[in-house]
């Protein structure tokens, strides 16, 4: 095994970590909300109102976030708001009142905002330095935090409810998680550019001048923005909406209406586990273009024929089709640098707060089938809105060799 496969795997590895790291912070108090409820004495509106809050952090800090990705570069970015979220769950338990609580988890938006872009521009170097696909995996890795902290919370909960002794188990893992990303984090690319199709093969990437990264034209960027937005929409639309569908409209039993997120959420792992494969196959546009429409088309046949084997196959169908979205976008904006970084990773935050608002407003009028074909809808207004996008070459699969001309990243962080 050569040196550079070992760092490559060292360094997937560690962003993978950062990934893992954000999915099991969220589900770790997020699954204690009844807990946290109680302890702050809040009610239901109060309790949506701390989850508003966190969301609102998140969106409008993009500005923030992109002038520190510029000031402390991706690396120290990433090390600084996992340290934050890895202690601000033990800061809620804590809390004395409910103000502080609020405080406390808009800081915490704003943390998610800032690991959020830093870790996905550290996949996307990772990608274009060894030219290897691995952005849909990292992606896959979030999921799989979060299901960690999920057993974690209902394993703790078994034993004891305080809420303090869970999230200090969970602030310690937490940290050892972030110990392991500190190895292998890649330093910026701002001193380290990586081979570019126009220079010759056997020239080294030059070190006499910073990266220069390709200024995005306004128009593109908007078509980026939006198909960032849609497919979070579709995203919290399966988790909010799906098991309500299967229960009042293709009346399932109430067994059954669990699996709506179940069928999602399982699909859309095992798109991601698969879809780095996909892109170097196919490449970005059409992987994005082909899935999205296939996840819009197939949740559309299913609200038409109705019943709940339809709606269990139309929830598959997006969850197969909407899994490369965002890995793709990511990519395709980190490769435009921060400022497109930060502000497409808002619009998906956008996205992800005002989608159950918005379906929640058409079902409320209209019912929950054309609530679900406005889903289907802003699922094919992803596929229209990634046929503009300037899509970054695929890199090479995974288990093709390491190029002999990329230069392995130095151990040290550099700012950008």
């Amino acid at each position: 095994m050569s040196p550079s496969h070992v760092t490559f795997r060292r360094s997937g590895l560690a962003i993978a970590a950062l990934f893992a790291l954000l999915g099991f912070q969220y589900a770790t108090w997020a699954s204690r909300l009844p807990a946290l409820k109680a302890r702050l004495g809040a009610s239901d509106a109060e309790i949506g109102l701390l989850l508003t809050v966190c969301g609102i952090g998140a969106a409008a800090s993009f500005p923030l976030v992109a002038a520190l990705m510029k000031r402390l570069g991706s690396r120290r970015l990433a090390e600084l708001s996992a340290l934050c979220l890895s202690l601000l769950p033990l800061a809620l338990a804590l809390a004395p009142n409910y103000p502080t609580a609020l405080a406390i988890a808009c800081c915490d938006g704003v943390a998610v905002a800032c690991l959020d872009v830093a870790m996905n521009a550290q996949g996307a170097q990772l990608e274009t330095t060894y030219q290897r696909t691995v952005m849909a995996r990292l992606h896959a890795t979030f999921s799989g935090g979060a299901l960690a902290g999920a057993l974690l919370a209902s394993a703790v909960n078994a034993v004891t409810a305080n809420l303090p002794t869970h999230f200090a188990i969970a602030a310690a893992l937490l940290l050892t998680l972030l110990g392991f990303a500190h190895t292998g984090i890649l330093p910026d690319s701002s001193t380290h550019p990586p081979h570019t199709p126009e220079e010759p093969s056997h020239s080294p990437p030059l070190q006499s001048e910073p990266h220069r990264r390709r200024p995005i034209p306004p128009i593109p960027f908007l078509w980026m923005g939006a198909a960032m937005a849609f497919g979070t929409i579709v995203e919290g639309a399966m988790n909010d909406w799906s098991a309500l569908y299967l229960k009042n409209v293709a009346k399932a039993p109430a067994s059954l209406t669990p699996m709506g997120i179940a069928v999602f959420s399982v699909t859309m792992v095992l798109a991601r586990l698969m879809a780095d494969r996909w892109r170097t196959l196919r490449g970005d546009r059409t992987l994005v273009t082909i899935g999205s429409a296939a996840a819009g088309g197939g949740l559309a046949i299913a609200v038409l024929i109705g019943g709940t084997p339809p709606a269990l196959l139309g929830f598959a169908c997006v969850g197969l089709g909407i899994a490369a979205v965002t890995p793709c976008v990511y990519k395709a904006a980190a490769d435009r640098g921060p400022d497109s970084l930060a502000i497409v990773a808002a619009m998906g935050t956008v996205g992800l707060l005002a989608g159950p608002g918005i379906i929640g407003l058409i079902a409320n009028a209209s019912g929950l089938a054309w609530a679900m074909a406005a889903v289907a809808a802003a699922a094919i207004i992803v596929s229209l809105c990634a046929t503009r996008i300037p899509w970054p070459p695929a890199p090479a699969p995974a288990h093709t060799p390491i190029r002999a001309d990329v230069t392995a990243p130095s151990t040290h962080a550099q700012t950008s």
